[in-house]
């Protein structure tokens, strides 16, 4: 079988992490939170500090717009992994870039709609697909869905008149690599087009010979990282990134170069806080080209839900348990738009 079948493989993951697809279909705030998953409590607080919940949008990266284009694999590619959108033939993407936060409103320019994302959908054979999810920042704050509901709490309990030191604060003092996350710059695109985006989470890359390395993606805009200064950011529109990337498409093209950062002996593969050396080699999978906004983007945009873990043979997730509830929260959010 060249690629899982998301209908078989779907109920295995809900399985590993305790949730079931009778308790997707039932999720929602009236139960108490001891008879809920992690996942779901996640979701719950999510949706609290977003002000939900907003029906019909995602509990978080609730704002995005989608493009659609074309992947063409690089030479290089095959040398990593056998899958089968990286060997010879190019595949039709689909890409969803968002804001943070479960604010469907949330304006492009506040800080809080940082970090950025990216999601990707290749179109495989006989309505196959695998998708990639990536953010704009090279880390995530914690190393389990434990700790991450930990810090949306601290973060729900923190208000303006909280005493000192507030329960975020308190959090933040305890958890190096979550004030790690928060002190990292992140200033505001130019574009969409014009922001790198990391895949926090390692996967294990397997070629045709049988050799595995393990990677994180790395997407990286060909047009160059280019940010805007505060006097334009105060003065932007609050949805100049998606009206830009219209803009940009409706004139030509946006590529982004996607490549793996591969992880040397020693490398933490199961700790999205960890970052690996910059000197880590890359292979490069192959340029990802963008080329309009579909007329029926809002539709695409509300049914779709992206899974990193639907993979074609040739790779393989690792450890990282932020990985491995991720799509389980996806389909929780994804049950309650």
């Amino acid at each position: 079988m060249t690629t899982f079948s998301r209908h078989l493989y779907t109920p295995i993951l809900f399985a590993l992490l305790g949730l079931s697809n009778a308790c997707l279909a039932q999720a929602d705030d009236k139960q108490p939170d001891s008879a809920k998953s992690v996942v779901e409590q996640i979701v719950d607080v999510q949706t609290k500090i977003a002000s939900g919940p907003h029906k019909g949008f995602r509990a978080n990266h609730a704002k995005g717009i989608i493009a659609t284009g074309i992947f063409t694999p690089s030479a290089e590619a095959a040398g990593l992994t056998s899958a089968v959108h990286l060997q010879n033939t190019a595949s039709e993407v689909i890409v969803r870039f968002s804001n943070a936060t479960g604010i469907p409103t949330i304006a492009d320019t506040s800080p809080k709609a940082n970090p950025r994302g990216i999601a990707i959908r290749f179109k495989l054979a006989d309505e196959a697909y695998t998708d990639i999810v990536s953010l704009s920042v090279n880390r995530f704050p914690v190393s389990t869905p434990e700790a991450f509901l930990a810090l949306l709490q601290a973060n729900a309990a923190t208000k303006a008149d909280s005493p000192k030191p507030t329960p975020i604060e308190q959090f933040l003092a305890e958890n190096p690599s979550a004030q790690a996350f928060v002190k990292i710059p992140k200033p505001a695109p130019a574009s969409y087009a014009t922001q790198s985006y990391f895949g926090i989470n390692a996967f294990k890359f397997t070629n045709a010979k049988g050799e595995s390395r393990y990677g994180r993606y790395l997407i990286t805009p060909l047009a160059g990282n280019i940010v805007l200064d505060e006097a334009k950011v105060a003065s932007a529109s609050p949805d100049y990134l998606s009206e830009e990337l219209a803009a940009r498409l409706n004139q030509g093209e946006a590529s982004f170069r996607i490549s793996v950062q591969v992880a040397n002996d020693g490398d933490s593969i199961n700790d999205p806080t960890v970052v690996w050396p910059e000197d880590r080699a890359q292979v490069a999978l192959g340029t990802l080209t963008l080329k309009a906004i579909p007329a029926d983007s809002k539709t695409i945009e509300q049914k779709i839900t992206f899974n990193p873990l639907i993979l074609p043979d040739g790779i393989a997730p690792s450890e990282d348990k932020i990985l491995l509830a991720r799509p389980a929260a996806y389909a929780v959010s994804a049950s309650r738009r």
